[in-house]
């Protein structure tokens, strides 16, 4: 040990004693965000398991509870019910939140945003009094299906769908605009041709039928009766069928090429960033160890 300029000593530093609650503090949130975060750990995968039995479950309830004769007769084990699953998923609300570093981030995240609307509902019922509410408070409760978005996190290839329909954001844009404008010369010829007698009254409602036309719904509350406007018809008609093998087209292949480069369920506990390569140690978005 090194003296000082004086010939004496330095004192010895006490060791840290808030050191190790540091660092099993830290353990503590790193293994409460594999678990929670994380598919591919034994504690994960039944975490995950247990979380869709019961969004699936609370789902369930809630389109149990909009039945008048299921509501009438069972309407107190269901209101039970649902206050068990608003419970459940406050708490998993509240462990998501503190096993990331950045709860902000989280909670503004779509998934946070998802899990607080599927648990705001039940409580935000009990805080609106007033029998004249009821009407209100019931709308509110439609709410909880926000929890079938939740289901989306489950899915091991929505992650690729997501990734491919980036990729073809630019041809499926292209590709709207060529239906567009043919919608808008579609409406527009067909407001010449038919006119008011027939139900063309102007082009925004002819536009409408060709919509209707080419997507190959025919609800048939607009039809043309001159045999230009049958011709044009049947050249939206056909138009449409064509039309519909495109976007299927571009995302296969976008899906294809995604597919190529499979990605990890690995988990940036600092960013939040889940779309990682297979073999990746630290996240490609802020580097923070994965």
């Amino acid at each position: 040990m090194s003296e000082a300029k004086d010939g004496t000593r330095p004192p010895i530093q006490p060791p840290n004693a808030d050191e190790p609650d540091r660092n099993a503090r830290a353990a503590w949130r790193v293994r409460l965000h594999e678990i929670i975060f994380e598919a591919d750990t034994p504690a994960g995968w039944w975490f995950d398991v247990g979380l869709l039995v019961a969004i699936v479950a609370s789902v369930v309830v809630v389109m149990l509870d909009s039945v008048a004769s299921i509501r009438a007769e069972h309407g107190r084990t269901l209101l039970a019910a649902e206050w068990f699953f608003t419970l459940l998923f406050t708490v998993e609300y509240i462990l998501r939140l503190l096993c990331v570093r950045r709860p902000a981030s989280y909670a503004l995240s779509f998934f946070g945003i998802v899990d607080l609307l599927s648990i705001l509902p039940t409580y935000l019922s009990v805080l609106i009094p007033g029998a004249q509410g009821m009407v209100v408070i019931r709308s509110l409760r439609l709410l909880r299906l926000f929890r079938v978005l939740k289901l989306t996190r489950f899915v091991g290839e929505a992650r690729q769908l997501r990734h491919a329909l980036a990729m073809a954001r630019t041809k499926i844009t292209v590709f709207l605009s060529v239906v567009v404008t043919v919608v808008v010369i579609a409406g527009a010829l067909m407001y010449i041709v038919e006119g008011d007698a027939s139900g063309f009254t102007s082009i925004p409602r002819s536009m409408y039928w060709a919509v209707v036309t080419m997507t190959t719904v025919g609800y048939g509350d607009i039809a043309p009766v001159t045999p230009l406007g049958q011709f044009i018809a049947a050249l939206m008609m056909i138009l449409g069928y064509a039309l519909i093998v495109v976007p299927t087209g571009i995302v296969s292949a976008e899906i294809a090429e995604a597919r190529r480069g499979r990605r990890s369920t690995q988990h940036c506990s600092h960013c939040g960033l889940d779309d990682h390569e297979l073999d990746a140690v630290f996240c490609r978005r802020c580097g923070d160890r994965l």
